[in-house]
């Protein structure tokens, strides 16, 4: 069973931004995860970043890979509110 994780918090902002800092387009990262076995199209990835689509754990290990980033820059800025929990 593959597991997926809720962005009750939004980290899709954070991925952007990782994205953009490797110079790198939607399609660039999709075409990446697919050579990792994963199957993604941009339009899920879009999903990804706009906060839209419970990413799957796999999809994060894959970026993880890309950017060159550690899992905690995911979550850099996020801070919990009452208000968020549901």
């Amino acid at each position: 069973m593959e597991q997926k994780l809720k962005q009750d918090l939004r980290i899709g902002p954070n991925i952007r931004k990782y994205r953009l800092q490797s110079h790198l387009t939607q399609e660039q990262v999709t075409a990446k995860m697919q050579l990792m076995g994963l199957n993604i199209s941009r339009s899920i990835y879009s999903q990804i970043e706009g906060g839209t689509y419970n990413i799957r754990i796999s999809e994060l290990v894959a970026m993880r890979e890309i950017f060159n980033i550690n899992y905690e820059s995911f979550f850099e800025g996020i801070t919990l509110n009452p208000k968020d929990i549901q």
